[in-house]
């Protein structure tokens, strides 16, 4: 509670010093910024790779919050992205604290990933963000090397995080379910007398997908569970390998050609920190029905851009 309460205090504190543009700086491509000093770390340089929190707001929205995910890694470039806080990365140390402020009209003119969708002329993102860490090269090893090992590491605590809640849902659910891969748990309720959906099959199946709250976002059974409007076309992915979600790729091979179940997919395999709003929120676990009513070989020659659900990943 004590640890909860210090953390929003900071943010807070943050937060007003935003609103106010008390003390703040500008960089050269407008960004405006005000850091805030921590203990006496590491400072960053040019080449190393920073760890870091990082949380994204929007007006009164939530846009990103690593802080309910893991902690970002990012290279520190002498100049930095334009119009981004990687402009101020040098400026940083391990403990310290910035906000920063981008504007839509600068972002618009000159940013090489254009503008949020969601923003409008005049608008601004808000971002605070916390050093937590920095990889240089030493000892034999690249700052990537550092890095990539560092990030690894995130991965497995965050993806046993997830399973661990999962596993707390089933039980509270009594659902006796199985899992798959270590990325996805299945409960089979009709056992299909077909060929099984293996790796590098061309699967068909029909769907119901729900957060862990039961609130419906995508079908193509029932238009009325469709947060954006499409066919009932039957969905047809590459076991394993393309055309869904990583939760949905890996826990299909659990099914047969007639089998009905349920996949209970954590958010790190299904749409993590961006989630896909204002469908499903970031760092959203979901739930598939789905019934498999094709498996079959690949065809020699496969029609591109493979007909994905919204959020699918192409």
């Amino acid at each position: 509670m004590k640890k909860t309460s210090i953390l929003l205090g900071a943010l807070a504190m943050l937060m007003f010093s935003a609103c106010n543009n008390i003390g703040f700086k500008k960089t050269k491509s407008g960004l405006e910024y005000k850091i805030f000093e921590g203990e006496k770390g590491e400072k960053l340089e040019h080449g190393d790779f920073a760890k870091f929190e990082y949380r994204l707001t929007y007006k009164d929205s939530l846009v990103m919050n690593t802080y309910d995910f893991m902690p970002a890694f990012d290279q520190v470039d002498s100049v930095g992205r334009y119009h981004d806080f990687s402009e101020i990365m040098t400026q940083l140390k391990v403990g310290d604290s910035a906000v920063v402020i981008q504007n839509f009209d600068t972002l618009q003119k000159s940013s090489q990933f254009g503008v949020p969708p969601f923003m409008k002329k005049g608008d601004k993102l808000q971002a605070t963000l916390k050093i937590l860490a920095v990889f240089k090269n030493k000892n034999g090893k690249s700052s990537r090397d550092w890095a990539v090992e560092a990030y690894k590491a995130e991965i497995d605590k965050f993806k046993a995080k997830e399973m661990a809640a999962i596993e707390k849902y089933l039980s509270l659910k009594k659902i006796t379910a199985t899992n798959v891969n270590n990325s996805v748990y299945v409960q089979i309720e009709q056992e299909g007398a077909g060929k099984r959906a293996d790796s590098g099959q061309l699967v068909g199946i029909k769907y119901n997908g729900y957060n862990f709250e039961g609130k419906y976002f995508d079908s193509n059974i029932d238009t009325a569970k469709q947060s954006a409007p499409h066919g009932l076309d039957t969905f047809f992915f590459v076991s394993k390998t393309e055309g869904a979600i990583q939760g949905m790729l890996d826990g299909i091979v659990a099914f047969k050609k007639g089998s009905k179940g349920k996949m209970f997919i954590p958010s790190s395999m299904a749409y993590g920190p961006q989630g896909m709003p204002p469908a499903i929120k970031p760092n959203e676990h979901l739930i598939f029905d789905i019934e498999v009513v094709e498996v079959k070989d690949l065809p020699k020659n496969p029609q591109p851009n493979m007909p994905v659900p919204p959020g699918g990943n192409q």
